[in-house]
This record gives structure tokens, C-alpha cells and sequence, in this order.
């Protein structure tokens, strides 16, 4: 079986920050104040957390500048903080007129994208905690951060009308990077050893992964013709986004998804997260 390959996304921080200066410059007044798939958050408010997102990523890894504000031990707890937190900075954040925070957005995407231009992708980053407890290669650090600011981005283009971006080039690494939460859906899932789940996204940008059992835990390959799994769950590229950045539910989700073998056990697919929430 084959791990799946590193997902480089460096190149595409400034094409992304570009389709969303577009969007943001094309807003009406309404569209500012249009509610999104963010609960209570309108267009401004995902914009100023996008700020925040960048701001506090370039204070950390750029300037070297940390400060704690969330102090939790325990994964509910995290969540929670982190809540807090960003609902703290947008409230505080809404005085900041919507051509503003564009022209803030331009100046720290750039920067954004020059600083994980500089990183080895191959080093040693901080945890990205959705994919697991242990220290992440920079690549995939920063494909975190990528697909962060893509589902976001949707979210505003959703919300106002906009064309979701789609293409394959800019999509693809998004789900590529969500399959790395597979396996820590199944953390404490017991199956037997050598057990697999197949996982297909359907669409231009989707592929397919095998989750398996290996010593009491899973570890993620890509699909093969040779296995068999005990297990296959197919879900749409748009649902699967969705789904596993808490934009929809399982329940909304679960009419369109195909199961088949063990129910239970390809079903857990289904509570699989890519963000912290």
C-alpha cells in the first residue's frame, strides 16, 4: 500500500488571496452585512477573522511573537477557547469599514504567502491538531492554513452569490489535506487487524484513500485495486468540504452519501473534522 504524497500548496496562497480580494472589492453594502454558513457571522465578520487568521499566524511563525490567550489542556476545552476568542476579536473588530479590512487583507496575504514561501515544507512544524497529537511537516502545517482560508472564502462567495471556487488546481489540495483527518476519526474505533475502509470523494477533484487497521490504530493510504475493504463510503467533493468543516451536518449530508459492507464502520467517515469546532 502507498501513504499519500505531501500536499504542497505555497504557490497557491497568492492566486488564493487574489479571488478573494475580488470578491471582497465587488461587495455591495448588503452583501457585506449578508448572513453566512458561520452561525452569526455575517460577510464582515468572516472577513475580519480572515485578519485575524493572518495576523496572529504572522505574528507567531514570522516575528516569533507569542502570546498566550488560550489556556486549555483538554479538546472540548480548546474548542471552546478558541470560540471565545475569535468571537472576542470580531466583535471588538467590527468598527473596521469593510474597504479597510480588504486593504489589511491585501497587505498580510501578501505576507502570508511570502512567509510559507521561505519554509522548508519538509521540516518540522507546530501540531496541526485535527490530524493528530504529534508534531506535522511544514507542508502539512501549511496546508492547514490553506485550506483555512479556502473554506472561509466559500463561505463569502456562498453567502453573496459568488462562484465557489472549484477548480480542480485550487481544490484539490483541500481535500487532500482533509483526508488527514481520517484517521483521527477513528481513533478508539475497534476493528479487527488488517480492517479497511475505503473512502471516495466523488467529483473532478476528489480521489480515494483506505483507512486500515494496524496494531490497534489506522493509518491512511491511497486506493489500490488490490484491497478489499470491509467498508466503502462515496461522498460528493461539495458535501464532503462541507461536512468536514461543520458548514452542514451529518444528518443533512447522509441521504447523498453511499454506504456499503459495515455500516457502523464506514459511517464513522462521517464524523470526521478538518478544523478545530
Amino acid at each position: 500500500m502507498q501513504t499519500p504524497e505531501p500536499v504542497i500548496v505555497h504557490h497557491l496562497f497568492r492566486p488564493l488571496l487574489a479571488e478573494l480580494l475580488d470578491v471582497l472589492r465587488s461587495l455591495s453594502e448588503d452583501e457585506w452585512a449578508a448572513s453566512t454558513p458561520c452561525p452569526a457571522w455575517s460577510v464582515h465578520d468572516l472577513a475580519l477573522h480572515l485578519l485575524d487568521v493572518d495576523m496572529g499566524q504572522l505574528s507567531r511563525e514570522r516575528d516569533g511573537y507569542v502570546v498566550s490567550m488560550i489556556e486549555a489542556t483538554q479538546w472540548d476545552d480548546l474548542i471552546s477557547a478558541l470560540n471565545r476568542k475569535n468571537e472576542a476579536w470580531v466583535k471588538s473588530a467590527r468598527g473596521i469599514s469593510p474597504r479597510l479590512v480588504t486593504e489589511l487583507l491585501e497587505f498580510t496575504g501578501e505576507e502570508v504567502a511570502s512567509h510559507i514561501s521561505s519554509l522548508d515544507p519538509y521540516s518540522a512544524g507546530p501540531e496541526v491538531s485535527w490530524a493528530g497529537p504529534a508534531p506535522a511537516p511544514v507542508w502539512l502545517h501549511a496546508a492547514r492554513e490553506y485550506t483555512e482560508r479556502w473554506h472561509h472564502q466559500q463561505q463569502i462567495r456562498q453567502a453573496t452569490g459568488r462562484p465557489l471556487l472549484t477548480s480542480k488546481e485550487m481544490f484539490s489540495p483541500v481535500l487532500e489535506t482533509f483526508a488527514r483527518a481520517l484517521p483521527r476519526a477513528y481513533e478508539g474505533v475497534s476493528a479487527s487487524e488488517g480492517s479497511i475502509v475505503k473512502v471516495v470523494i466523488l467529483g473532478d477533484a476528489g480521489s480515494s484513500w483506505l483507512l486500515v487497521c494496524q496494531g490497534g490504530s489506522w493509518a491512511l493510504y491511497v486506493a489500490d485495486d488490490l484491497s478489499v475493504p470491509d467498508a466503502e463510503v462515496s461522498i460528493g467533493q461539495e458535501d464532503a468540504w462541507q461536512l468536514f468543516t461543520r458548514s452542514i451536518t451529518k444528518s443533512e449530508v447522509l441521504p447523498r452519501v453511499t454506504l456499503s459492507g459495515n455500516m457502523g464502520l464506514g459511517s464513522k467517515v462521517l464524523d470526521t473534522v478538518a478544523v478545530i469546532a
